[in-house]
């Protein structure tokens, strides 16, 4: 189909295709531990079922809401029996539930893959219009969230374990006087993960803008009844199944879209890996962070 946003490959999706099969030998997370924050609807509980298909032994499913993570929990094990299953419900905010979340789930072992899914749209108002106080709480409360779950997720990750974090285009484009909050936070969020990978170098990092599906959150932003666009939930969660996979190494710290087609981003994989492309920084400027050397009291 035709790209309705500019695209740094010819080929735009707009639901799961083959080269993301959880079927496909090369995407196999066989054995593996995977944990999704805001896992009981949407990108998260589809994510939860490709995972699975890809072989993941154990999923902990986080949400704010019980049962949508009670009803996840039975579509997974009547398809995929095998699979253990673990959901608590969930404040990301609260380090005392997020804490005790990872500690339940992972105890002595070790969490391979983390989706940080769970978000909130904040106030949608304009700079000179919005209230203040909700403005900076929902900011402070993507932020928070993000910082509890890296925290928790650092006292538990393999030594090369996978992020994936869900972000959105709105960190690097204005949609429109409304999602100032969004905007501020989404960035912020991005800066957070970016700033963990670069002093965890072993970490596989991604931050992803994951379409325009029809999410509960979407529904409030009014995303896809205001842009006439919809992307399938099954794009975003069969993407998130090839980042973890080896396929992905060298989209490491690189900033995508799901829509993007994989094949193409793989024929330019040296390019990418090299330089400052799907890259967020300051255009112009010819900086390598590769070259870039910290002195023990900078």
């Amino acid at each position: 189909m035709a790209a309705p946003f500019p695209s740094p490959t010819s080929t735009w999706h707009s639901t799961t295709y083959q080269s993301l099969s959880p079927t496909r030998p090369e995407l196999s997370a066989k054995g593996k531990t995977v944990l999704i924050t805001g896992g009981g609807t949407g990108i998260g509980a589809e994510t939860a079922v490709y995972f699975a298909e890809a072989g993941a032994s154990r999923i902990a499913l986080l949400g704010r809401r019980e049962q949508p993570l009670v009803d996840t929990k039975a579509l997974l094990k009547q398809r995929f029996p095998h699979v253990e299953v673990y959901i608590a419900p969930t404040d990301v905010t609260n380090k005392k539930q997020v804490d005790t979340a990872f500690d339940e789930f992972i105890g002595d072992s070790k969490l391979h893959v983390l989706v940080s899914n769970a978000a909130t749209i904040g106030p949608q108002d304009s700079v000179e219009e919005v209230e203040s106080e909700a403005f900076m709480a929902s900011i402070d409360q993507n932020l928070k969230g993000s910082l509890l779950v890296a925290q928790a997720f650092l006292r538990h990750a393999s030594d090369d374990a996978v992020v994936i974090e869900t972000n959105s285009s709105a960190a690097h484009l204005n949609f429109g006087p409304k999602f100032a909050a969004y905007s501020i936070a989404k960035f912020a969020v991005y800066r957070l993960w970016d700033a963990l990978a670069f002093t965890k170098p072993n970490l596989r990092i991604f931050h992803v803008q994951p379409g325009v599906v029809d999410t509960d959150m979407n529904k409030e932003a009014g995303g896809v009844a205001a842009l006439g666009i919809e992307d399938h939930v099954s794009l975003p969660a069969s993407f998130y199944v090839w980042l973890a996979s080896p396929e992905a190494r060298f989209l490491k710290g690189k900033f995508l879209w799901a829509n993007w087609d994989v094949d193409e981003l793989k024929a330019k994989a040296k390019e990418i890996e090299s330089g400052s492309l799907l890259a967020i920084g300051l255009v112009g400027w010819p900086f390598r962070q590769d070259d870039w050397e910290l002195s023990a009291n900078f």
